[in-house]
């Protein structure tokens, strides 16, 4: 995806623009791993395993879903169809998006992915009506855009907090496909050692800040890597 695919929402640019219902396949097809917000770390641990990556460059953590078990490899997308039941937030949002504004970069305003196969001009959502005015359907993704927005500054604040208290360890997951053993490198966990071994006060601050659910709940979502191990097993049988 480059810049030039990503235009600022406008009603006469894009007074005749539709939103179809749905997640961007071709674009998911090869993401083995999906940003995720803390407050869906629960109904994400139901079904895929949790981890964190750091970036690089920043050296920051993020976490995120794991949708497969190698790059470019997506579990649940089976014959152009998600099969997962739960979409996480980050595909929701999808093919609008919050940027910088062109005249005034503190500013964010709404702008869609012109090259998705979700936008059209002859099926799906309205963006805008015969006036010119938001539609219904554009004000409520405009408030999920923003909710998703304030959910990643909270995200962000726990997963540097996690840093900033070494409870993030890098760690080697080995999984069995078929008999054969395979590692999956790259990846950080929340150390459960060294949660047990925080002191009252810092427990308790976990507490408060509401952290508690989502580190149990990216803990619990380890039992996910044997189901898609299994799912990986079925999809390519030897």
């Amino acid at each position: 995806m480059t810049d030039s695919n990503i235009q600022p929402l406008h009603n006469v640019t894009h007074a005749n623009t539709k939103i179809k219902n749905g997640i961007n396949i071709e674009f998911m097809k090869n993401q083995h791993l999906v940003p995720i917000v803390a407050h869906e770390f629960s109904r994400v641990a139901n079904e895929y395993p949790i981890v964190f990556v750091k970036n690089s460059e920043t050296g920051e953590f993020q976490p995120v879903a794991m949708l497969g078990l190698e790059p470019g490899e997506n579990l649940f997308i089976n014959e152009d169809r998600w099969t997962g039941l739960y979409v996480p937030h980050a595909l929701v949002r999808y093919p609008l998006a919050l940027v910088a504004s062109p005249e005034d970069q503190q500013r964010l305003i709404v702008a869609v992915v012109q090259s998705s196969n979700l936008v059209s001009e002859d099926e799906g959502r309205a963006l805008f009506d015969e006036k010119g005015e938001e539609t219904d359907y554009l004000k409520r993704r405009k408030e999920s855009l923003i909710s998703y927005l304030e959910f990643s500054q909270v995200t962000a604040a726990f997963s540097k907090y996690l840093a900033d208290k070494e409870l993030l360890s890098a760690q080697t997951l080995t999984i069995e496909i078929d008999g054969e053993k395979r590692d999956i490198n790259g990846i950080y966990l929340v150390d459960e050692k060294k949660l047990n071994e925080l002191s009252d006060e810092d427990f308790l601050d976990l507490r408060k800040r509401g952290f508690l659910g989502p580190i149990f709940s990216s803990l619990t979502s380890m039992h996910q890597v044997n189901r898609l191990a299994r799912v990986k097993a079925e999809k390519n049988p030897k």
